[in-house]
């Protein structure tokens, strides 16, 4: 088991010029560059980007389905290292309505986790196939208001690793936290990330009146 170091790449426009921050999480067996080339996709154009790398380039050991003590201490350290992003933005004079999340699959799962763990009006995130992590999901853990953050999450059904079960229950957990929750389902799509869903992410999330 292990903990992550504190690996964090940057990318985007310069904090001086950028209107708001955009953190990126990678998946499984991929690494920060990965998911900062997904930015060429998405209207980031006025935002600095902040990509976290995952030593071993895994975020925790199992599933996110497994019981959470399965994937400590591995799971505790990434959401700090998110958090520690964060405050790296917050301190590069980003508001936190200012600041967007994104991520695919094992980041996705992140994504989600830690947003809602940390509830507030943030600028938005767009989950690429992910849940909330944890065999049973302790709602005790997701108290805050997202003041009606937009939120996007897209599936596959059936996915390989994420069942739409844990997306559904995710989604309602979120709405409940007053997030502006749009889902979307692909059935039978492969796990991956589609160009339609990078248009739909940029129309839900990006575009929205709070960068500009």
């Amino acid at each position: 088991m292990y903990t992550h170091s504190k690996q964090i790449r940057t990318g985007g426009q310069p904090v001086a010029s950028a209107n708001a921050a955009l953190i990126m999480l990678h998946g499984r067996g991929a690494s920060a560059e990965d998911i900062m080339g997904l930015a060429g996709h998405i209207n980031v154009a006025d935002m600095a980007v902040y990509a976290p790398q995952a030593t071993n380039n895994s975020w925790y050991p199992y599933s996110f389905m497994n019981p959470v003590a399965d994937n400590q201490p591995a799971l505790d350290s990434a959401i700090e290292l998110i958090e520690q992003t964060v405050q790296i933005a917050i301190s590069d004079g980003f508001a936190a309505s200012k600041i967007f999340f994104t991520g695919f699959s094992q980041g996705a799962c992140l994504t989600l986790e830690y947003i809602a763990r940390n509830a507030k009006q943030f600028g938005g995130a767009a989950a690429f196939t992910g849940g909330l992590i944890g065999a049973e999901l302790d709602l005790k853990n997701y108290t805050g208001d997202f003041g009606g953050t937009p939120i996007f999450i897209a599936t596959g059904n059936p996915d390989l690793h994420v069942p739409l079960s844990r997306v559904e229950e995710s989604v309602s957990i979120l709405t409940k936290m007053n997030a502006d929750v749009t889902l979307k389902v692909y059935p039978g799509r492969p796990h991956t990330i589609s160009m339609e869903e990078l248009k739909l992410a940029n129309q839900i999330v990006f575009d929205s009146q709070n960068h500009h």
